[in-house]
């Protein structure tokens, strides 16, 4: 590799690594604000105009506080487990591109490189629990990986249904073949179940039982704190948003506009794309898809009360596995049927 490479290769990372930071940090804002508005109360409003500082007061105490470490925890995993976890949440954006052309890497079997780093994300929980030497993490930690594991398997045969109707394991393709119809109008049923298993994947509410605080105090990070505890909590924010984006990707047309049937007049070409603002427009309607179901994801939490875990395994063997490889037979027998992929309705 040239300069310039290295040189581009640290600007497109910076550029996913600040933004995501910041999205993350507001991210936990917008949270407490939406809960507050379902609860009929304020939430943040005192740092700052609004509470638009708050993310930053709070960034400024978790840093600053001391890192404490169990007497009996295995130190070096102890150190490396939320260092993994927030690694394997940053390069999973790799992939992820918020408009035609501008991401970090534009891989072939992207898909998979996507369910990789996924399926990788459960070591670093199973590591702070067993390295935390202590009950309540290690708990905590079996239970996420079991829940994690479980629900990986749904969400990989349901992307599988995606794959098929588009013939590619490119993300920027899955993107483009959907310029005539959105995937979710002939997957909706996948798509309401890639949505309910991103909750699970994440362990956000309802299941979110790796952490239940009447059971496991905290679940597999009460026994870390400062920055330690901070890698953790930006890898699980990280994740949300992630979710949220591939749910775009795969189901929504990603930076596709649902204007793109218009002609505009050429005065408002100044891109040459056949956009008005074209970089700005297709990232805007990118950014509009996700906040749906960044929103879906808070709306859970004050929604629903956390489920039984035998409720979320029955939900997940007896319920997602069976309806998700039928969708994918069905999927591929309609494929068939037609000799491809069956024209728009």
């Amino acid at each position: 590799m040239t300069i310039y490479s290295y040189i581009t290769v640290t600007i497109k990372l910076l550029i996913i690594f600040v933004p995501l930071l910041l999205s993350v940090a507001y991210l936990t804002l917008a949270e407490r604000k939406v809960l507050g508005l379902m609860q009929n109360r304020k939430g943040p409003a005192i740092v700052g105009p609004w509470g638009l500082v708050q993310p930053i007061a709070d960034g400024v105490k978790l840093l600053t506080k001391e890192l404490v470490i169990p007497s009996q925890a295995n130190k070096f995993l102890y150190y490396i487990a939320p260092i993994i976890s927030f690694t394997l949440a940053i390069l999973a954006w790799a992939i992820v591109t918020m408009d035609q052309g501008v991401f970090l890497s534009d891989l072939d079997v992207g898909v998979l490189y996507f369910l990789a780093i996924s399926s990788l994300s459960v070591y670093a929980i199973l590591l702070s629990g067993w390295a935390s030497n202590s009950r309540y993490p290690f708990l905590g930690a079996i239970r996420c990986a079991a829940q994690m594991i479980s629900y990986e398997v749904a969400i990989g045969l349901i992307i599988i249904s995606v794959i098929l109707c588009v013939g590619s394991l490119n993300i920027s393709e899955i993107v483009i073949s959907q310029r005539s119809v959105w995937l979710i109008i002939p997957l909706f049923p996948a798509a309401i179940m890639f949505m309910v298993a991103s909750l699970a994947e994440t362990a956000r509410a309802p299941f979110d039982l790796t952490e239940g605080e009447s059971e496991l105090v905290s679940g597999f990070n009460v026994e870390y704190s400062s920055l330690s505890f901070a890698l953790f909590f930006l890898a699980e924010y990280s994740n949300i948003i992630l979710m949220s984006c591939m749910m775009t990707i795969f189901f929504l047309g990603g930076w596709l506009s649902p204007l793109d049937s218009i002609q505009w007049p050429e005065v408002f070409k100044i891109f040459g794309q056949g956009d008005p603002l074209d970089p700005v427009w297709l990232s805007f309607w990118f950014f509009t898809k996700s906040s749906i179901f960044i929103l879906f994801f808070i709306w859970s939490r004050a929604s629903f009360p956390r489920i039984r875990y035998d409720q979320l395994m029955k939900l997940l063997w007896k319920t997602y596995l069976p309806l998700s490889l039928g969708l994918v037979i069905l999927t591929a027998g309609i494929l068939i049927g037609f000799n491809g992929v069956p024209p728009p309705f």
